[in-house]
């Protein structure tokens, strides 16, 4: 009987032993240009039109306070490879790359290196075009475009296909590719929904979508007022910002025809993610593929007297944000958290969810915790916030949000300019609160914040 029981413990270890791993999931990722992070419809818009992304989101778990350390392409863009704040990984204007020991330690190197089948499609926005070309390389499957990545309708094109379409078709391409065997990482970089800028169409849709919102006027920003934009800094209101206002929404015909186009394009790239979906099913890949949706910074529509991004408001700073796994339990899907997340975490989160060892180097944290449903009791509270680009045409911020107030400070201002704002009782950012003697212990504290941040960020 003994002999019998240790024969039978013996089968066991060596079944335990043999057992192979869980097969690590696949990824798709998707990032979105100048995505405001309220303009879809699981963010509460209701005009528009996104019913794969909200079908999408209904199963995932949403974070309605995800944000950019920078808001602005390309140094937001590597923050999303890295898992780094600018001040770490030294991307802080439209020519400098990634490259050697810092692009080894990115989320897609990390991944092929483990045996992924990686590719990237679209946008990839960090360094020159001689740079981006040599990215080649570093890739299974490259689609990849520098800049803006081109016209959103080529004009030698004779079929007129948009480029999110063309990256859509290229997706497809990609996962046709892919197989239950191997697991694989897409990351595809819409161009849309940014501005070709200066151009007569800044915003040109899909010819398919030119009718929709024909009929409809869509509401402007409650801050698209003269009294917001007479409250900013004189160097914001000097700043790229207002220029581009001027380009986009100084008129209320102007204003509605760039909402449409901006509401057109998000429609496009829905419709492509809806492809993408269906394409996963048919091929059998969906069941073992994670989706993460998100933007590279938000954007303002008329907010403040201004267009584009790159300052520390809210309109600014916050994006819309998922992450679909099919393999977490059926109770998971469709939470929304309101954890405090940011562009850094999205590269550790990949890789713990790979089974990957998160460098060192990456200071985001995995929110693998939060797909499960069981947040860290230690998650952060607030986050340091710093843009120091094209500081000739946008002035130099850096600042503090915390869950309920914001400290943002001009430091290319002498002397320094500074704002402090209550969201809980004050969202919309209206009433700066710098001077209010209330707050003097609260303004000294967010003031110390800053400085430990910016030291210990490095």
């Amino acid at each position: 009987m003994k002999l019998r029981l240790l024969l039978a413990l013996a089968c066991l270890a060596t079944s335990l032993v043999a057992a192979p791993r869980s097969a690590p999931p696949s990824f798709v990722f998707l990032l979105v240009d100048d995505l405001r992070w309220n303009a879809l419809g699981f963010m509460g818009d209701k005009i528009v039109q996104t019913p794969n992304l909200d079908r999408l989101a209904a199963k995932s778990v949403v974070f309605d306070n995800c944000f950019v350390t920078t808001s602005i392409c390309s140094v937001s863009r590597a923050s999303y490879f890295t898992g780094q704040w600018m001040r770490r990984h030294g991307i802080v204007d439209f020519a400098t790359g990634l490259n050697g020991a810092a692009w080894d330690a990115t989320y897609p190197a990390q991944l092929r290196t483990a045996g992924f089948r990686t590719g990237f499609i679209g946008k990839y926005g960090v360094g020159t075009p001689k740079e981006t070309e040599a990215k080649a390389a570093a890739f299974d499957y490259w689609k990849g475009l520098p800049g803006q990545a081109g016209e959103f309708i080529e004009k030698n094109d004779p079929t007129r296909t948009h480029k999110t379409a063309r990256f859509g078709n290229e997706a497809l391409e990609f996962l046709a590719g892919c197989t239950k065997d191997k697991p694989f990482c897409l990351s595809l970089s819409f161009n849309a929904v940014h501005a070709r800028d200066g151009k007569p169409r800044e915003f040109e849709p899909d010819p398919r979508d030119e009718d929709l919102y024909a009929n409809v006027t869509i509401p402007v920003p409650k801050l698209a007022t003269d009294e917001a934009f007479k409250r900013l800094p004189e160097s914001v209101q000097k700043s790229e910002g207002r220029k581009r206002w001027g380009w986009r929404f100084d008129t209320p015909e102007k204003t509605q025809q760039i909402l449409r186009d901006y509401y057109r394009l998000i429609t496009g790239v829905d419709r492509e993610v809806g492809r993408i979906v269906a394409e996963l099913e048919m091929r059998g890949l969906a069941a073992n593929t994670v989706i993460v949706f998100t933007a590279d910074n938000g954007f303002a529509l008329g907010d403040r007297g201004l267009a584009d991004k790159w300052f520390m408001y809210e309109e600014d700073i916050r994006v819309p944000a998922f992450v679909f796994d099919p393999r977490m339990p059926k109770a998971a899907p469709g939470r929304r958290s309101k954890a405090m997340i940011l562009n850094v975490d999205f590269a550790p989160t990949m890789l713990a969810l790979a089974g990957v060892p998160v460098p060192p180097v990456m200071q985001g944290r995995s929110l693998v915790p939060h797909l499960k449903g069981e947040p860290p009791k230690d998650w952060r509270t607030e986050f340091f916030y710093e843009h120091h680009s094209v500081a000739a045409r946008i002035p130099k911020s850096e600042g503090v949000r915390t869950e309920r107030w914001k400290y943002l400070r001009w430091i290319a201002e002498t002397p320094v300019k500074e704002e402090l704002y209550d969201l809980q009782t004050d969202p919309l950012e209206e009433h700066n609160l710098l001077n209010d003697p209330k707050h003097t212990t609260l303004l000294a504290e967010l003031r110390g914040k800053w400085e430990r941040h910016s030291r210990d960020l490095r």
